[in-house]
């Protein structure tokens, strides 16, 4: 079994906007592999299904972005996971717009809910799809940047690197995430 969680903002206000990458992510699989999100747990809005034969849990926290690890460790240890079993889906001002970057395991960077995550699961060892948002024009304006709304145009872009975080979470599942790093890396 697979926790797949991307991290995001109540979609209510939120939408829409660069930080919520997870959750269109969450959303587009979940349409894709027809997984009902009507159930709510550990501040969370979630529901299963299977991709693959695997069965899966897709999970976007409603806590805000900061405090998304408190959903996390919850379901985590709910369903008695190992840690190479969660998916932790974001976004990145790191990587291009568009762009998905997978890794194996390793620290937050500077994501505030990835910090969230890494406290209250007490590991940095699961897997994460990032996808690439880039970078605001001024530094200054990074919280503006990632919670402003995006213009269409842009929104598009963003929405090609949500699709390929997609298809590398049904790779991962599939095939196992070293394919999976080789094939969207």
């Amino acid at each position: 079994m697979y926790l797949i969680v991307g991290l995001g903002n109540p979609e209510n206000e939120y939408a829409k906007t660069r930080h919520n990458m997870g959750f269109d992510t969450i959303n587009n699989i979940a349409n894709k592999h027809k997984i009902e999100m009507n159930r709510t747990k550990f501040n969370a809005i979630f529901g299963s299904g299977t991709i693959n034969n695997e069965k899966v849990v897709l999970v976007k926290p409603q806590t805000y972005m900061n405090l998304s690890g408190i959903a996390v460790r919850e379901f985590v240890k709910f369903y008695k996971l190992e840690k190479k079993d969660i998916i932790i889906i974001y976004d990145d001002m790191d990587i291009e717009k568009g762009i998905v970057k997978i890794r194996k395991k390793g620290g937050p960077g500077n994501h505030n809910g990835m910090k969230s995550v890494v406290q209250e699961v007490v590991t940095t060892d699961f897997p994460r799809i990032r996808i690439g948002i880039g970078t605001p024009d001024y530094k200054n304006d990074a919280i503006n940047y990632v919670i402003g709304h995006v213009p269409d145009e842009e929104y598009e872009i963003l929405q090609t690197g949500v699709k390929k975080a997609s298809e590398a979470v049904e790779e991962i599942i599939k095939n196992g995430i070293d394919i999976a790093m080789n094939k969207y890396n």
